[in-house]
């Protein structure tokens, strides 16, 4: 029966409008079995929540993200925890990440514009205590989100020719 609740778990990744009845007939159990499973994972906190995926380019292209790689000080006792609390309050932060590698914390941020971010990391960000380095990334293009392709194939407008 586990196997079928992951199941049920990477389905509602994939679009979380199935209906109880969709789920239950695609796992080969009762729509009551479905939402008893559901109701458990948002008490367990397993479930955190629901999102619509929005592909901004088409509803908000001059809107940009960034990903800002910081280093930083961890503090003792309380680890990258402090920090990470502090960055995710900001309005802008949609996520914060603990990474292996050459930073600590990636964070991603959405703002009107390229000067918005900047002044988000110069006055928000470098300015914390922990904080000893910020780098970061603008994205350009978004292809792919969440397991959702976005990238749209482009028209060709080539109009055909005809030899006679």
């Amino acid at each position: 029966m586990k196997s079928i609740m992951d199941k049920l778990l990477k389905l509602l990744q994939e679009n979380a409008r199935f209906s109880n009845e969709r789920l239950a007939a695609m796992l080969g159990i009762t729509e009551q079995e479905v939402a008893d499973k559901i109701e458990e994972y948002e008490k367990k906190g397993i479930i955190k929540g629901y999102q619509v995926l929005l592909n901004y380019d088409k509803i908000q292209p001059e809107q940009v993200t960034a990903l800002i790689e910081l280093k930083v000080t961890p503090k003792r006792n309380l680890g990258f925890e402090e920090i990470a609390r502090t960055i995710m309050m900001y309005e802008e932060v949609e996520s914060v990440y603990l990474m292996s590698g050459g930073y600590d914390l990636s964070v991603r941020v959405t703002a009107k514009d390229f000067k918005d971010v900047a002044l988000f990391v110069s006055h928000r960000l470098a300015i914390l205590d922990s904080v000893l380095s910020t780098a970061t990334h603008f994205i350009l293009s978004r292809y792919k989100e969440n397991g959702v392709i976005l990238y749209d194939e482009p028209v060709d407008e080539r109009r055909g020719v005809a030899f006679l």
